[in-house]
């Protein structure tokens, strides 16, 4: 029996692709959280320990505060559990109220004191913004009524202050008063139009899913031609390749340099689930869909899967050589999730080598799933750890900074639940 390298017996492997392990993997993973991350102040705590302990009991970011309310707005869709849309609830007016920004939108991180908060960086985040947009839609999902005013009010200000129309993009930073920096990344992009999806679903506005197919042909079509069909992840204000912005810099978490494992996966991923959205509201489905998520994919299995240790490496540089070997825990949740979806996608067309090429995705989703079970997850705490080094060693005992909520492992359970056609309440007894 193979061993964690916290020294804790790794179970058997289970059936990943069975639902009553996907949904109960969820509900373990939410039991790490549980009784220790909702703050009764006012939103949720968000640095853990492997063992749960609470490290910073003040700081607040944007990202955390969202993510939380994504986390139990689909808990409660799953599970029925009210206390899960009590939660949803509770993050939400945290959003509303604590992080409200002098300026106008939400401000990217606070200081709370138990009352009121603190600014502790007053700049404007397109990325926190598309977080802020799919907490909304998520809570709406979940039957939070009041989440709508917010929704509207949050696509209004990503369109107002970050919207690019020449470049169908968004800016990526502004100052307090709203100066628009020169920089500009994928990121927000992808995950504006991963919100702009979930606010589709939440609505029915067919301008929602527009914007969604607007952002991927963008980004996966036009700015990834100046990558040899790739998606960079940093430009400058003309939306031109940037390739020395953060090259030696490995601490900022949400503007990595290189071409990125997770992100190639996670674009394949929110590819597929537009094509079916698009199929499923009866719209044309572009043709370049499948084939650029396909080309994403096994290039990031390609290229990012650690043939000596296993698992896959952050990034990988314009040369194809790995710039960065450490595993994170998003990037193999994310890559599951594209596997299973992408098989499921081949396994529905008709054609010369897809049979045999869903049975490849499968393949891929059984191998990141079992280093994952052996490497990423703690089978005595719950949860995942953030970050491993390349001989999956762990480089401390930060399981969850701000930023993780293990959304993406908990969405990627979610995310493969639907691509299995399951339905998102989970059987009652």
């Amino acid at each position: 029996m193979p061993s964690a390298s916290h020294g804790a017996a790794v179970p058997p492997w289970p059936d990943f692709r069975d639902p009553a392990f996907l949904r109960g993997h969820v509900r373990q993973t939410l039991g790490f959280y549980a009784g220790r991350a909702l703050d009764p102040a006012g939103g949720f705590f968000h640095f853990f320990k492997d063992d749960g302990t609470v490290y910073e009991r003040r700081v607040r970011h944007l990202v955390s505060s969202t993510r939380f309310v994504f986390n139990h707005a689909t808990a409660f869709r799953a599970f029925g559990d009210e206390s899960d849309r009590a939660a949803a609830r509770h993050g939400l007016a945290f959003v509303q109220q604590a992080h409200a920004h002098p300026q106008g939108g939400h401000a990217w991180m606070i200081d709370w004191d138990g009352t009121r908060a603190h600014l502790l960086d007053d700049s404007h985040q397109a990325y926190g913004q598309a977080f802020v947009l799919l907490a909304h839609a998520h809570a709406l999902m979940a039957g939070i009524e009041e989440a709508r005013a917010g929704l509207d009010a949050a696509v209004g200000l990503l369109d107002r202050r970050f919207w690019e129309p020449a470049h169908t993009l968004y800016a990526d930073e502004a100052t307090a008063d709203w100066r628009i920096g020169a920089y500009r990344g994928q990121n927000a992009n992808m995950h504006a139009c991963e919100a702009f999806l979930a606010a589709h679903e939440a609505t029915q506005d067919e301008r929602y899913l527009r914007r969604s197919l607007q952002l991927a042909e963008a980004v996966t079509q036009g700015l990834a031609g100046q990558s040899d069909g790739l998606v960079w992840e940093h430009y400058d204000s003309h939306w031109r390749v940037d390739l020395d912005y953060n090259r030696h810099d490995r601490t900022n978490i949400f503007r990595p340099w290189g071409f990125q494992t997770g992100h190639l996966t996670e674009w394949a991923k929110l590819l597929l689930q537009l094509r079916r959205r698009l199929q499923q509201a009866q719209q044309d489905v572009p043709d370049w869909l499948l084939p650029t998520a396909t080309r994403f994919f096994d290039t990031a299995m390609q290229r990012g899967w650690d043939e000596v240790h296993g698992g896959l490496v952050y990034g990988f540089g314009p040369d194809g050589a790995v710039c960065d070997a450490d595993k994170y825990f998003w990037v193999q949740a994310e890559s599951l999730a594209a596997a299973a979806w992408l098989a499921v996608t081949q396994q529905g067309c008709a054609g010369p080598g897809m049979a045999a090429a869903a049975e490849r995705s499968w393949t891929w989703y059984r191998r990141i799933w079992a280093y994952a079970w052996q490497h990423m997850i703690d089978h005595r705490h719950g949860a995942w750890y953030r970050i491993r080094t390349p001989d999956n060693r762990a480089y401390g005992d930060e399981k969850s900074p701000a930023g993780k909520t293990d959304y993406h492992t908990m969405g990627a359970c979610h995310d493969v639940l639907r691509a299995l056609g399951e339905p998102m309440a989970a059987p009652r007894a």
